[in-house]
């Protein structure tokens, strides 16, 4: 059966993706900072995105295994104002930039040997606010991590899919989640069913591209 490895899985987005996957068999590595999810089919996994000691422990942990997917979920916003908001701060920036974008390029490092294995997949969850072709005013400092996440995939898809692993960038809409309020668009569930879909499609021949949880490609 397949194994997927999903950071952030406390909670929103990552927590229904890992529930939808052990619910239909796969084995769930569910990763959190503190507090990972249990349940059936699911291997808890206390995981800092941002810590090396901690990313090292991930790879020792999955030495000898094959991983079928990679799920790059984890994911911190601050600052949702214009270039005077002072939540944009150099420790902010800092912040933001060691999950969603060093997180990420990290994570897929540790687990490269297991993914090698399995010839196996890697999805990052970016966002459409980080297109260029979409840019707008106002959170920037979130907007910018997520090109740099879009643009990570997008490179990596180059120099891995000759190994056969296949990388792709999805956005998952406006998500009623912590970080999405309460007002936004679509439901967990139905972002998590749609992103699971792309996951299932990626493929070498079609990575590389950031698509909305619903399939349409995104210019970036």
């Amino acid at each position: 059966m397949p194994t997927t490895l999903i950071t952030g899985a406390n909670r929103g987005i990552g927590l229904e993706i890992s529930r939808r996957l052990a619910a239909r068999g796969d084995n769930v590595l569910a990763c959190a900072r503190a507090h990972p999810p249990t349940g059936e089919r699911f291997e808890p996994v206390e995981l800092d995105v941002t810590m090396e000691d901690s990313l090292a422990a991930l790879s020792t942990r999955l030495d000898g295994r094959a991983l079928d997917l990679l799920v790059c979920n984890a994911g911190r916003l601050i600052g949702r104002g214009g270039v005077d908001d002072p939540a944009y701060s150099a420790e902010a920036f800092a912040e933001v930039l060691a999950v969603n974008v060093t997180g990420v390029f990290m994570t897929i490092r540790a687990c490269l040997p297991a993914l090698r294995r399995a010839k196996g997949r890697i999805a990052v969850i970016s966002s459409q606010m980080g297109s260029s072709a979409r840019a707008k005013g106002a959170a920037y400092l979130y907007r910018a991590s997520k090109a740099a996440a879009t643009n990570l995939s997008v490179s990596l898809s180059k120099e891995l899919g000759d190994e056969g692993i296949a990388v792709g960038a999805y956005h998952p809409g406006w998500v009623r989640t912590d970080m999405g309020g309460g007002g936004a668009a679509i439901s967990v569930e139905e972002s998590a069913a749609g992103l699971i879909a792309r996951f299932d499609e990626l493929n070498v021949a079609n990575a590389g591209r950031l698509l909305f949880y619903s399939g349409e490609e995104i210019p970036f």
